[in-house]
């Protein structure tokens, strides 16, 4: 099963063709698509987009880089959605959430204390109601780790891995998947190459993070990214691990679909 564990089809981007993206996807194959949410002003639209089409998952949660013009009320805000959004079985997780220490601006002093603030209440609300969390992890791994380790009952994504492989051990003994999308493609992002060449299949979700982080295929310029792409993506990791396609496909879906259990309640 061919399952987009991360893409914001909800993006601008996709404004002029959405249902044309949706269908190009269903047509290369794509059986589930997780649409994770920002920030407090999209929380309605990737919950009524998920209904639109069938194979649509959405998460909630706000991003590291939405945390500096939000406020603890919309924390408050988001505590409510998860509440009411529990009897929805559309609803999946927290997410996208993390931290992210790659801009500057906000990397440091009372930005970072935010950062860490909104995260660490995020984790705090998938313990809760025991959902597994899609984690943006940009220069920050050490410091999700520790904060994971809080929370070692919980599960979930780190999406467009890009850390050490020690670091990586650790996700994975954390019992987190690996997300792997377009960047695995190009030859010269040799170390997450290698991270995707040297775990067990058992430890991967396919991701787009559509319209970001388009595959080579596409070109390092191109203007957007597609949900329809994980089929390319699956490929080019069977071409790279010397596996078939057909286990790639299967294992990578079960993957999610463990990892997830909502979306399993619907799509197995």
């Amino acid at each position: 099963m061919l399952i987009d564990s991360h893409c914001h089809l909800d993006d601008a981007l996709f404004d002029h063709d959405r249902k044309e993206v949706i269908a190009s996807a269903k047509t290369a194959g794509i059986e589930g698509i997780i649409i994770p949410a920002v920030a407090r002003i999209n929380f309605t639209a990737v919950r009524e987009l998920a209904h639109e089409f069938e194979g649509g998952f959405y998460a909630l949660g706000i991003h590291p880089l939405c945390v500096h013009s939000s406020t603890t009320e919309d924390l408050d805000f988001l505590a409510e959605a998860v509440a009411v959004a529990m009897s929805d079985p559309r609803f999946v997780g927290i997410g996208e959430i993390g931290l992210d220490f790659f801009v500057k601006e906000i990397a440091e002093g009372e930005q970072r204390q935010k950062q860490e603030h909104f995260y660490n209440e995020q984790l705090k609300l998938a313990r809760r109601y025991d959902l597994p969390v899609i984690l943006h992890v940009r220069r920050s791994q050490d410091i999700i780790l520790k904060y994971l380790r809080r929370y070692d009952d919980l599960s979930g994504i780190a999406h467009a891995f890009n850390g050490s492989e020690q670091q990586a051990d650790q996700f994975i003994e954390l019992g987190y998947l690996l997300g792997i999308g377009g960047a695995m493609t190009f030859e010269r992002a040799r170390q997450i190459r290698r991270h995707a060449r040297h775990y067990d299949l058992s430890h991967y979700a396919l991701e787009t993070d559509s319209p970001d982080i388009a595959p080579a295929w596409l070109g390092s310029h191109a203007a957007r990214n597609t949900p329809e792409q994980i089929r390319g993506i699956a490929e080019a990791l069977a071409a790279l691990r010397g596996q078939c396609f057909e286990e790639i496909q299967k294992q990578t879906g079960e993957n999610v679909l463990n990892t997830f259990p909502r979306i399993k309640n619907l799509l197995s």
